[in-house]
């Protein structure tokens, strides 16, 4: 046998133990790796403007700790106090008003009225409610898991990013490719992870605070609302309606038609008009010239399959997973694109000498 096949096939049988070593830690170990790659043109940027390694690093962990975990948490246990406080009564009375003004609807909207009528007539508000405490309960059992896996993948990103020069270094001469080729396979992955983390960030955030702060006027928990409304508006089109729509029909059952409207036409006219139109376009170019060197345009509708595949594959991490997926696999096709272009000027060349 040949050295090389040797340490191929020592290298194959390694390579299967380490993952069975490490397989607890691997999703946090994966998501990690991914926001390090991701937020890598950010990290450069505060290294540029802050001296100390360790504080950019320490600076860019907690910042990614604010922005996406801390959220999270809050909708957890918002949802788990939320569930165990629900009261059954209360729940039955909304129920009969709702079927008191389907019934009411004028016979010129028949269809309609017969549809709602329909599909209350499933609704059996006991079993209801025992979902709902099932819900709590499965929250309650997996929230400890998921603070650890949330702890384990701040730390792995810490000394990930860290050490991302380094890392950055060993990798590329390791790939069996030239230099300029795996510096434009890491560069161009990272440029296009991060376009596509930092229109999420944009999105969510700016839409999601726009709708919490206007609907805590109306006396409604605006953090966990606005949290809500970010993740829905990743959900191309229909993103916003998803939110707005049931708060604005509750609005409509309790008898505040008139806050019903404001939220409905807020909703459109300056969260899905002005701001996701007109405003979040000039961010996510702002930050692109500043933070990103060369900005790359993902398709919305890719990036929202690519979350749905990753959810429904990978669970809750499955959002970070599945795009950064989809973006390291676009990379691969313009990299072969460009061999395929030097191998076709190859030939012309070697065709023209002839």
């Amino acid at each position: 046998m040949k050295p090389h096949y040797f340490l191929i096939a020592l290298t194959v049988v390694t390579i299967f133990f380490m993952l069975q070593l490490f397989e607890p830690f691997l999703k946090p170990l994966i998501v990690a790796l991914l926001l390090a790659v991701a937020t890598n043109s950010l990290n450069v940027y505060f290294k540029h403007h802050i001296s100390s390694t360790f504080l950019s690093t320490m600076l860019m962990t907690i910042l990614l700790t604010a922005i996406f975990f801390v959220p999270l948490l809050y909708c957890i246990f918002s949802f788990a106090t939320l569930i165990n406080k629900i009261d059954q009564k209360a729940l039955i009375e909304m129920f009969e008003v709702a079927r008191h003004w389907v019934e009411n609807i004028p016979n010129d909207f028949i269809f309609f009225k017969e549809q709602l009528i329909k599909i209350l007539e499933k609704v059996d508000i006991p079993e209801f409610i025992q979902n709902l405490f099932s819900v709590g309960a499965f929250l309650g059992k997996n929230s400890a898991k998921f603070i650890i896996d949330m702890i384990m993948i701040l730390v792995f990103f810490f000394f990930f990013t860290f050490y991302s020069n380094n890392l950055a270094h060993y990798f590329k001469e390791a790939l069996p490719l030239k230099s300029e080729d795996s510096n434009a396979l890491f560069y161009e992955s990272s440029n296009v992870m991060s376009v596509v983390l930092y229109s999420i960030l944009a999105t969510a955030i700016l839409e999601g605070f726009l709708f919490g702060v206007f609907v805590s006027f109306f006396n409604y928990d605006g953090i966990l609302l606005g949290v809500l409304y970010g993740f829905a508006s990743l959900v191309p089109v229909v993103g916003g309606l998803i939110m707005w729509l049931p708060v604005a029909i509750y609005e409509i059952f309790a008898g505040s038609t008139t806050n019903a409207i404001a939220i409905a036409v807020y909703s459109i006219v300056v969260i899905s008009i002005i701001a996701d139109t007109f405003i979040k376009p000039i961010i996510i170019k702002y930050i692109n010239q500043r933070v990103v060197k060369t900005p790359t345009k993902v398709n919305e509708l890719l990036i929202f399959f690519a979350i749905v595949a990753g959810l429904s594959t990978f669970g809750f991490w499955g959002m970070i997973i599945g795009p950064a997926m989809v973006t390291f696999f676009i990379s691969l096709l313009q990299l072969l694109k460009k061999f395929s272009d030097d191998f076709y000027s190859f030939e012309q060349t070697m065709e023209n000498r002839k």
